[in-house]
């Protein structure tokens, strides 16, 4: 009798957040992330329509990172009678509790969806409890004939890719992967022998700069905000790219490649997730070690505040120009970077720059397309300052990074399916995947289901 592993797409088709696969094999029903669906929202109402499977039936739950689009779902999921076990690496294990307990305090005012009862601290203590944190590489066994084990995605601190081998067969699970080299991580490790590719779509359409051309464009855009008397204000996700950003200014400031001024992070949960991040050094790449050896205080150099009270961050419009302002959320729909680009968006001595993805219908998205006015928190916003974007410093591999990653192992690849991005994205990326390594490639749709012989 032939042995088969069932996949369904619950999650991260058609869009890029929302992550959700069900992994049936072996007699287990195993879950790799649940995340939000974000759009206009920090979570689009969709998310609390219930599962498509029952949550008492999952045995496992594998979170790939930390970020709310992979996770942001699991106290949802315990809600909804989930009692199985949760794993993930160390420091995704780490990161999880600041992310879903920031989550909770956003998403607990609606009770519309009665999230309230939803996202509790009971909710969020119950999956902590049951969360399992491993090393890469280590070694899971369900049975003789089935396991997994975590590989460095490189996407953020402690991100993985998950593979699970079944009767020989291997199944990988990429989340997000990283786009390397990273300031601070080691690059996205090289498989080589997978059967069956679920892969990651965010930027499947187009490439990155380089890393000296990305960090060559913030030098020049921090000495023209300088020169302008104007403010800099760097909308990012509080999670892995804050710390990078900060890993970056840190050498540009303490190598005099940019005028000393006020530098300001302008979030509570960058600045809490940055103490998580010091305690995983050995998880850093071998130069931010290097140089962590070297500077104590990586994260803080001269000119650089941290406001966690909401006072302080009122006052950061009362500091003289120029300065630069950081602060969440990525795609300027919440966060206190909202209050910053009511106040310095309609100045053309201003700046404005997108480091990250921005979602269809997002704020950030809006305003990278060129929009003269906004909506930002319900008020009309006017857009005159200047708009920069830079894609290098994104946390997903490019076209080609895709490409490249894919091609080693391609000789053993029998299908790959690629999930997590817009329908643009993925349909060129599985074109692409078609044409230049004759694969064959698949844009599965929410609730497929797909059976893989093993």
């Amino acid at each position: 009798m032939e042995k088969i592993a069932k996949i369904t797409f619950c999650g991260g088709t058609g869009s890029v957040t929302g992550a959700n696969f069900l992994l049936e094999v072996a007699g287990k029903k195993i879950l790799i992330d649940c995340g939000l669906a974000q759009g206009i929202k920090l979570a689009d109402d969709m998310n609390w329509a219930p599962f498509s499977y029952d949550p008492k039936d999952i045995d496992v739950l594998f979170i790939t990172h930390a970020h709310v689009d992979h996770l942001g779902r699991v106290p949802k999921l315990i809600n909804d009678g989930f009692r199985g076990k949760i794993y993930s690496t160390f420091p995704t294990k780490s990161l999880a509790g600041p992310m879903l307990e920031d989550t909770m305090e956003i998403l607990s005012r609606n009770t519309d969806f009665h999230l309230d009862k939803i996202y509790t601290p009971e909710n969020i203590k119950l999956a902590l409890s049951s969360w399992h944190g491993f090393n890469y590489h280590e070694k899971i066994t369900f049975n003789p004939n089935f396991s997994a084990s975590f590989f460095n995605s490189g996407h953020i601190l402690g991100s993985a890719m998950v593979e699970f081998i079944y009767n020989g067969k291997k199944i990988l699970f990429t989340g997000d992967l990283g786009n390397s080299p990273s300031p601070l991580l080691p690059d996205t490790e090289r498989i080589t022998d997978v059967d069956y590719l679920i892969i990651e779509s965010v930027y499947g359409d187009r490439n990155h700069e380089s890393r000296n051309e990305r960090r060559k464009f913030l030098e020049d855009i921090i000495e023209d905000n300088y020169k302008r008397k104007g403010t800099l204000i760097i909308p990012t996700f509080s999670l892995e790219r804050s710390q990078e950003l900060l890993f970056e200014l840190n050498d540009l400031v303490e190598n005099n490649r940019i005028p000393i001024m006020p530098i300001f992070l302008d979030s509570p949960l960058a600045i809490r997730l940055t103490e998580v991040f010091k305690q995983y050094k050995n998880y850093f790449n071998e130069k931010a070690q290097k140089a962590l050896s070297r500077d104590k205080h990586l994260f803080d150099f001269p000119g650089l505040h941290s406001t966690l009270r909401s006072e302080e961050s009122k006052m950061i419009n009362n500091v003289p120009n120029p300065k630069v302002v950081i602060a969440g959320s990525g795609m300027s729909a919440g966060g206190r970077i909202v209050h910053h680009e009511r106040h310095y968006l309609p100045d053309p001595n201003n700046t404005l720059l997108l480091t990250g993805y921005q979602a269809a219908g997002t704020p950030g998205r809006l305003i990278e397309e060129g929009v003269k006015t906004v909506r930002i928190s319900g008020e009309y916003v006017n857009v005159r300052a200047h708009i920069v974007t830079i894609y290098g410093y994104s946390g997903h591999k490019d076209s080609d990074g895709l490409l490249s990653f894919v091609e080693d192992t391609q000789d053993t690849l029998k299908k790959i399916f690629v999930v997590m991005g817009e329908p643009k994205s993925t349909m060129f990326l599985v074109q692409k995947l078609r044409d230049n390594l004759g694969l064959q490639a698949y844009a599965p749709e929410q609730g497929d289901s797909v059976s893989l012989p093993c």
